[in-house]
């Protein structure tokens, strides 16, 4: 498990990398930047989320200690406003974030009620286990990834490896070492691919239950996503889990699927940055420029995606 100590210690390694105290962790010039910046990475969010749930150790956490379904809303909020800060924000903000986050994961322990995968019933989890966020970790840097290359030209073998680099700073913010992680791009892709060949990943009742109310919009019709939305979260998912989950797309979904990446591709790209990119982004540009405040479009792009005006 990842200590209070452990975690300082990483935060220690972040600030002797980090691009600036107003510039943040990574800086206008970083990778990260230029790829979380796009509201278009949301294409991945369906996939990254289903992914964690396949672990049976998020799944359990989500199901006993989170509410999300409760107030998936809320949920959204809190877990971009975490995100948000640590990639934008200043050097204190992200450092402050990544302390509250491993506070709050410092809560959630229990036991599985069942076996499942390769666990047995009664074992403990944890959310602060290496083992466990560095899967959280993977399935947020390698969807982010996947739905950039959807809409704009591929990365590069070169950018591909100068991403995982800056992604492996960002894991030091879960408390996370270099030796926890995969060296490169080429070794974290196997890493990945080992995890959904493993018996780790099981779709079990936790998963089916969160991922259905989520998806379905139990209760909430009005927040349920697109049907070419979970055809194209489909198509991004491995055979097996597609299955475990139950998504159960067809013909009519996937061609849906198609006509949407067609128009977002054409339509994307042309729109003013200022509808493009996300607002915490923006407030880290006008940081930087000296404004502390964020203009009044930035703050209202902050309350849909975060819930709050700013990341300050």
């Amino acid at each position: 498990m990842i200590s209070e100590n452990d975690l300082e210690t990483a935060l220690d390694h972040i600030r002797s990398k980090a691009a600036g105290s107003t510039a943040g962790i990574f800086g206008p010039t970083s990778l990260t930047w230029r790829i979380d910046r796009e509201a278009v990475i949301f294409l991945g969010a369906g996939r990254a989320l289903l992914l964690q749930l396949a672990h049976p150790w998020v799944a359990t956490a989500i199901a006993e200690h989170s509410r999300t379904l409760a107030d998936p809303i809320g949920r959204f909020h809190r877990t971009f406003d975490v995100m948000f800060t640590m990639v934008f924000g200043s050097l204190d903000q992200a450092l402050t974030a990544s302390r509250k986050l491993h506070r709050r994961h410092a809560t959630i322990v229990g036991r599985l009620p069942d076996a499942i995968g390769s666990f047995e019933a009664n074992s403990r989890y944890c959310a602060n286990e290496a083992a466990a966020l560095r899967w959280v970790h993977a399935t947020l840097v390698e969807s982010a990834a996947m739905a950039h290359d959807l809409v704009f030209p591929p990365l590069s073998t070169d950018d591909r490896e100068r991403y995982w680099a800056e992604s492996r700073l960002f894991a030091a913010m879960f408390g996370l070492t270099p030796g926890d992680l995969p060296a490169d791009w080429q070794s974290f892709r196997a890493y990945t691919e080992a995890m959904v060949r493993s018996d780790v990943l099981t779709v079990g009742t936790a998963a089916r239950e969160v991922s259905g109310q989520i998806l379905g919009g139990v209760g909430r019709p009005w927040l349920r996503p697109p049907k070419w939305y979970q055809a194209l979260t489909a198509r991004m998912l491995p055979k097996q889990l597609v299955a475990g989950f139950g998504l159960d797309c067809d013909e009519a979904d996937d061609r849906a699927a198609d006509r949407a990446l067609t128009w977002i591709r054409r339509v994307y790209p042309r729109l003013p940055d200022r509808l493009r990119y996300v607002g915490p982004y923006q407030e880290a540009q006008a940081r930087l420029q000296g404004r502390p405040q964020p203009g009044w479009m930035t703050r209202c792009l902050n309350k849909a995606w975060i819930g709050r005006s700013s990341i300050g």
